[in-house]
């Protein structure tokens, strides 16, 4: 079944996984490193994309609402309309640290920050 915008609504964790993130301006800023899911509302807690760093050193790991996130396909990436600047104040940290205790403090910031409508009661 397509989306408003034409796509699929079943996507596949590992097509995701690896997609670039770029701005609204089209520039990368990051990438998906994984998608964090909540077992027992059948529900995705956030995307984790990483951003910055060098050889994986000083990359930060941002919790991104999956409402967040627009998939471009003439570009085959998902686009944030935040730019990089704004990301240096999003939520950020490990991704162990990020889904420590089921991953629902980042999923609260996360939400709150990118102002992401709330799918969980």
């Amino acid at each position: 079944m397509p989306t408003p915008s034409g796509h699929t609504t079943a996507v596949r964790a590992k097509t995701v996984i690896g997609t670039s993130v770029k701005d609204a301006q089209g520039e990368k800023i990051g990438v998906i490193e994984d998608i964090v899911l909540d077992k027992t509302s059948n529900a995705i807690l956030f995307a984790v994309v990483g951003f910055g760093g060098v050889l994986g050193m000083g990359e930060k790991f941002h919790p991104i609402p999956w409402a967040s996130l627009d998939y471009n396909e003439p570009d085959s990436a998902y686009i944030i309309h935040k730019t990089k600047d704004e990301l240096k104040s999003a939520p950020a940290d490990s991704i162990d640290v990020l889904t420590r205790d089921d991953g629902n403090q980042w999923r609260q910031s996360a939400h709150d920050y990118y102002g992401a409508p709330r799918n969980w009661s």
